[in-house]
């Protein structure tokens, strides 16, 4: 059987900006993963999804874990590895330097305030789908097998293109 790596799509024309997936992912990788108890977590809770506003669209904003990584060749310790398709975090070894976070040409490697400590999108590893995407209220935010999203990838950009 081979295994086929799934990853997120995010259709802009979809998304409403509601910030939904921001909350979402903020509760996911909070301590208590409950909403109304994430203000009494140790550290406040932080997403790793950014809803940006540009070109009169809304424009969900996570680490695409670059196959030729930036974040990756600029860390110095090796806290950022690579496992499969995904590039992610060791905290234990992260000097909290912030060369990933510079590095990243999109901006979605951030620190928690006052702290060393980084955040970036893992896909959720705990669930089987990443709270970004069920929290989507329109289904902008797409998990799903890349052949499966490569005929949406299509759909999307020939929309943009064509306006149609």
């Amino acid at each position: 059987m081979t295994f086929l790596p799934r990853e997120i799509f995010i259709d802009y024309e979809l998304c409403l900006g509601c910030k939904s997936c921001e909350i979402a992912c903020a509760v996911e990788h909070s301590e208590t993963k409950e909403l109304l108890s994430v203000l009494n977590d140790p550290l406040p809770p932080r997403k790793r999804i950014f809803v940006c506003s540009a070109f009169s669209k809304n424009i969900p904003l996570n680490c695409s874990h670059c196959e030729d990584a930036p974040c990756l060749r600029a860390c110095p310790t090796g806290a950022l590895y690579k496992e499969g398709d995904l590039i992610l975090h060791a905290r234990a070894i992260c000097l909290g330097c912030g060369a990933c976070e510079t590095a990243c040409p999109f901006g979605v490697i951030t620190r928690y305030p006052n702290s060393k400590v980084i955040a970036k999108c893992d896909r959720c590893p705990d669930r089987n789908t990443p709270a970004c995407v069920e929290a989507c209220p329109t289904g902008a935010i797409k998990f799903d097998h890349r052949n499966i999203l490569e005929g949406v990838r299509q759909k999307a950009a020939r929309s943009l293109v064509t306006g149609i």
